[in-house]
């Protein structure tokens, strides 16, 4: 379990993060939405270890991430959006790099590079943007990790990639596994994240499985305004709707109509899940 609390970072005198409390639990995917520059990168290189928090705390299995101990990192893959294209192939860089993952399958790296489409001995220097980004899903899968936080992995997948992408997900991640995944493509990964959680720069808005959003809030399409909603958005055919689900109406979260509506209503949103 990670538990983090009253987490606060700063680029000099810029405050990225600021009083953050957050609990995650394991075998969740967990989908981590805000607009840019409100710290959801530099939330995933706190919880890998990578830099010190100002103040608050992380703790992950009663381990701080930034003691960088060994058996802290044999547990957690951190996948930044932007990733090296070494001079290697794409088999012998997942054999070397991954004995550093007491759990890595190079079996099962090749199955998810197959998956993607995508030539384990091609060399990575000489990939495409979205092959490389392929190889290293298919590397950060294969170690089998407890945790494993990714980075707008879908940036630079065309549309038949995302799709092998939820697939691979899907299939190889574990039960007692936990996912954090930074997104700003919503409808990319709609069929895999819970929770969702949405992020401020001084506060977490959201943090709730999509059950718990569906008994809250009504995702709604109609040809008519409600005058109750908190958010409505043309769209082909009438308007997508959030409104407050009094009558407990079962309905389909749209999470890009979610967050938009939490932007515009974050008190509201946020007591409306403290209750």
């Amino acid at each position: 379990m990670i538990k983090i609390s009253n987490l606060a970072f700063s680029y000099d005198s810029v405050v990225v993060l600021k009083d953050i409390s957050l609990d995650l639990q394991e075998g969740r995917i967990y989908g981590l939405l805000g607009e840019n520059g409100v710290g959801k990168t530099t939330l995933l290189t706190l919880l890998s270890g990578l830099k010190r928090p100002e103040s608050g705390t992380i703790d992950v299995d009663g381990q701080n991430p930034f003691d960088r101990k060994p058996s802290f990192l044999s547990n957690i893959y951190y996948l930044p959006d932007e990733v090296a294209a070494p001079h290697r192939k794409a088999l012998d860089f997942a054999r070397d790099h991954g004995q550093y993952w007491e759990n890595f399958s190079i079996s099962k790296f090749s199955e998810i590079m197959k998956i993607f489409d995508t030539d384990e001995e091609f060399r990575m220097d000489q990939m495409s943007y979205g092959q490389l980004k392929k190889t290293y899903i298919s590397f950060a899968l294969a170690c089998n990790t407890r945790y494993l936080f990714m980075d707008e992995p879908t940036n630079g997948l065309d549309i038949p990639s995302k799709a092998q992408f939820r697939k691979a997900v899907s299939k190889y991640t574990s039960d007692e596994s936990t996912l954090l995944i930074s997104t700003h493509q919503a409808r990319d990964l709609e069929a895999i994240i819970d929770p969702i959680i949405i992020l401020d720069r001084r506060d977490v808005l959201l943090n709730a499985t999509l059950d718990e959003i569906a008994q809250k809030l009504y995702f709604d399409y109609s040809s008519e305004v409600n005058p109750t909603s908190l958010y409505s958005e043309m769209v082909p055919g009438g308007n997508i709707q959030v409104i407050p689900n009094v009558d407990g109406i079962e309905s389909k979260v749209n999470i890009e109509a979610l967050f938009n509506a939490v932007l515009q209503h974050k008190k509201e949103i946020k007591a409306m899940f403290n209750k």
